[in-house]
This record gives structure tokens, sequence and C-alpha cells, in this order.
């Protein structure tokens, strides 16, 4: 009877276990896709504000100041994206798409800045608002992960 005992215990002990790492998971995998999807929102807020600016830009110096000074807040942003460690692995493929989209945005970023400025027209020939969009595209898949 005490074998008995013990073994149902020990069976319960791992189900709640189980339980409890199965819950981790989760917990930790929609915290990823919100991390993701509030990165791709400031991503989109940047490109949606960008055309704007741009032209107010050309004329006033305090907007360019203010495009530089988004630009800058998406590089950031970017970086601290790449970074992030500890992905879940239902979200491991769609992570690695979105680094590599963030890299590639990184450097075309890094390519329309001179001595710490950005230089206006290298930014409008840029493909940085169109790699923007690519990053867009992910979200929906991301949010198809069923979290």
């Amino acid at each position: 009877m005490m074998k008995k005992t013990i073994m149902i215990f020990i069976v319960l002990s791992t189900m709640l276990l189980s339980a409890c790492s199965f819950l981790n998971e989760v917990n930790d995998s929609v915290d990823y896709v919100n991390q993701a999807t509030e990165h791709i929102i400031a991503l989109s807020d940047f490109a949606n504000e960008a055309p704007q600016l741009l032209q107010e830009a050309a004329l006033d110096e305090a907007k360019q100041q203010e495009l530089e000074d988004k630009l800058f807040e998406v590089k950031a942003s970017i970086e601290e994206f790449i970074a992030t460690k500890d992905i879940p692995a239902v979200a491991k493929d769609i992570h690695q798409e979105l680094v590599a989209k963030n890299e590639e945005l990184l450097a075309q970023i890094n390519q329309v800045v001179v001595d710490g400025h950005v230089v206006l027209n290298k930014i409008q020939d840029s493909e940085i608002l169109s790699t923007i969009e690519n990053v867009q595209g992910i979200l929906s898949r991301l949010e198809k992960l069923g979290l």
C-alpha cells in the first residue's frame, strides 16, 4: 500500500512539474511575441512618419534633428532586438528571420549616417522603408503562433 501511495505521489508530482514547465514555456512565448510585436510596431510607426519628416527636414533644421533622433531610436531598438536571448522554441524560425531583416535594416541605417548625422539624400535613396515593410509582413506570421 505504501509503495502505491509513493508511486501516485511521484506521478502526480511529475505531472505538476510538467504542467508548470509548459505554463512557463507558454508565458515565455507570449512575452516574446509581445516584445517582437512592439518592436515591429515601432518600426512601422517610423516608416509611417518618415516620408513627411523627410519632406519637412529638407526645409527645417529642427525637423532634420527630429528625423535624426527618431532614426537613432530605431537603430537602438534594432540593436536591442538583435541582442534578444532566450527565444522560445516555437518562435526560433521567425526570430531568425526577424534578426536577418533587422541586421539588413541596421546596415542600411549605418549607410545613411555620416559623421554621426543623417544625410537626407542618402536616406531618401535608401531601402530603409521597404525593408521595414518586409518586416511588417512577418507580424501576421508572428501573431499566428497561436499565442
